[in-house]
């Protein structure tokens, strides 16, 4: 019987080790799974290589994470907002190493590793300083830049209900980057709000299949992380 439903985080988490390389779900706050990170804090694990949109907010969630040391690079689109000074502060120090790509080209290339292709050409970067070392086409008229996959150890994502399949359904926009990165990464961990009987979700309703995901986690929601999601 298949039953990836998870009650110990700790037990699922232990598989990661140092170096690994971890997608996090989230735009913002929307759709962080901060439980799994917490516990990923909690874990002691370091020379982490981070994939996420943002660089973290405040002092919680991916931020904390990044304050505590454990990672060594972060690929984003979007490091720097009013209260990203966890990650100012370590960049300006040369404490973390920051990959940075165009948001379309981040996403673009999270699909290519999940759907098995080996690069995509992408206009979005050609003549800036993000193209430099890189291949070059010319095509149909317009100039595009060759750009690789971006594959992760584990994926980190957050989704509002899930089956013991792995099936998983989002909750409107805390949906963002979820789906891909389960496709993107070797082992995908997902938190869930509510885990429902196998049946119970409507088929065409399921956004992630559970042939993507390999534990799901349920966390019932405080006040204040259903606020983050709203």
């Amino acid at each position: 019987m298949i039953n990836k439903a998870d009650k110990n985080i700790t037990d699922v988490l232990s598989q990661i080790k140092d170096g690994a390389t971890i997608m996090i779900g989230g735009f913002g706050t929307a759709g962080q799974p901060a439980e799994l990170i917490d516990a990923l804090i909690d874990l002691g694990v370091k020379d982490l290589v981070i994939i996420n949109n943002n660089a973290g907010n405040g002092d919680h969630g991916l931020a904390k994470l990044l304050k505590t040391g454990a990672v060594r690079k972060i690929i984003c689109s979007f490091p720097r907002q009013s209260d990203s000074w966890v990650f100012d502060e370590l960049y300006h120090a040369g404490k973390i190493e920051l990959e940075l790509v165009p948001q379309g080209n981040l996403a673009c290339r999270i699909q290519a590793a999940g759907m098995g292709l080996g690069a995509v050409y992408t206009p979005t970067g050609f003549g800036t300083l993000l193209a430099e070392g890189k291949e070059m086409r010319h095509i149909d008229g317009k100039d595009y830049v060759l750009e690789y996959p971006i594959k992760a150890d584990f994926a980190l994502i957050k989704a509002d209900k899930g089956d013991r399949w792995g099936n998983l359904v989002y909750r409107k926009s805390a949906r963002n980057f979820g789906p891909i990165m389960a496709m993107a990464a070797d082992i995908t961990i997902a938190q869930v709000s509510k885990t429902v009987e196998l049946g119970k979700l409507d088929p065409e309703h399921i956004i992630t299949p559970g042939i993507f995901v390999q534990h799901v986690v349920q966390i019932e929601p405080t006040s204040s992380t259903t606020a983050a999601i709203a």
